[in-house]
């Protein structure tokens, strides 16, 4: 594979009484689904790796190959930040955590166990290969602003995808969980928002994307004296799951409908 410029690159280093114990540097390439990782990684730098191939995850839809080629992990924190990125995102729309590592075999299982629990494939034409094999026509992505409106276009790409990969009986409880969702951000975030949404098997994941740190709570059930405060109930009621992922610059809502359930 010929070399392409990577002009994204993030340098994580540990420190203690003001030397650097380690440093590892993250590489992005914009062209493709490719993130690469060298030099050694420690539990100094496990959250700054773990925030940069979220925030790659976030912005591009698809997997992401973690090329750990020249890494070398030295610590729990770092051995298991892998893992626990995969897990993060597993129920989000159209997203996975894949690794090249020229000590793997195919597919699911790894023999070492700094990478246990993450697909990798030992050379990085075979873990693109596993990328190429998703099928990205089935996900739809739309850019929107926190305004009036907002919610309505939300629900005509729900209604096109739910037609597009045949699950009408999703349709209404998906439109009711997205304008909850995109709502939330116009009221509360008050940034722009990206809106995603895939399917995987026969169940619907959505998420939205906004720029607030501000994580989504839910109490149960609000007095009915009480005004508002119900969006999430909603969300709770007519969804399989749904939760929320803190991202460097804001955080990822999410959720799963499965055409099995039935509005209560």
């Amino acid at each position: 594979m010929a070399d392409v410029e990577r002009p994204n690159a993030l340098t994580v280093t540990g420190a203690h009484n003001g030397a650097i114990m380690s440093s590892c540097l993250v590489e992005i390439d914009d062209s493709s689904a490719v993130v690469r990782l060298t030099g050694v990684l420690d539990a100094a730098g496990a959250e700054a790796v773990r925030g940069a191939l979220l925030a790659r995850l976030v912005a591009r839809p698809g997997p992401v190959v973690a090329d750990v080629t020249g890494l070398r992990v030295v610590d729990a924190a770092g051995r298991g930040v892998f893992a626990d990125i995969r897990r993060e995102v597993a129920d989000w729309p159209a997203a996975d955590l894949l690794l090249c590592d020229p000590a793997a075999v195919d597919g699911p299982a790894h023999p070492d166990a700094a990478f246990a629990g993450v697909p990798a494939w030992p050379t990085l034409d075979g873990a693109l290969a596993a990328v190429a094999a998703t099928p990205l026509a089935a996900v739809l992505t739309a850019e929107l602003a926190p305004a009036v409106g907002a919610a309505r276009q939300a629900r005509e790409l729900v209604n096109t995808g739910c037609e597009r990969w045949g699950m009408p009986t999703l349709t209404d409880p998906a439109c009711i969980a997205i304008t909850e969702m995109v709502n939330n951000v116009v009221a509360h975030a008050r940034t722009p928002m990206t809106v995603r949404l895939a399917p995987q098997e026969n169940a619907l994941h959505l998420a939205v994307r906004d720029h607030s740190p501000r994580r989504p709570t839910f109490a149960g059930i609000s007095p009915p004296t009480r005004a508002g405060g119900r969006g999430l109930l909603l969300i709770d009621t007519v969804t399989r799951r749904w939760g929320s992922s803190a991202v460097p610059d804001g955080k990822v809502v999410w959720c799963v409908l499965h055409p099995d359930d039935e509005l209560a």
